[in-house]
């Protein structure tokens, strides 16, 4: 098995990729689905549509990932869903 150099696209590839990061939101017995979905609406960029189709699968599966990106643009995101008093880490 030979061993080959990866070629400057492959190592940027591979940089992009790890630098992508995700929101993560939590189920909670607190907050209204209207609250998550207008709230991921507002700090996210949501459609009505996909605001409510992750509150249903936080709802269902406990977790959603619910935005996808470089840090720098998920740490105010998340600092607005916290701030409304939702459950959520960049991870």
């Amino acid at each position: 098995m030979s061993t080959r150099e990866k070629s400057s696209e492959e190592v940027l590839l591979d940089e992009k990729l790890v630098s992508q990061k995700e929101i993560i939101l939590y189920n909670d017995d607190v907050n209204t689905f209207d609250h998550v979905i207008e709230t991921l609406m507002t700090a996210c960029d949501h459609t009505p549509e996909q605001a409510e189709q992750c509150s249903l699968i936080v709802h269902y599966n406990g977790k959603c990932t619910v935005k996808t990106g470089p840090y720098n643009d998920l740490k105010p995101r998340c600092s607005m869903l916290l701030e409304a008093g939702l459950n959520a880490e960049i991870v």
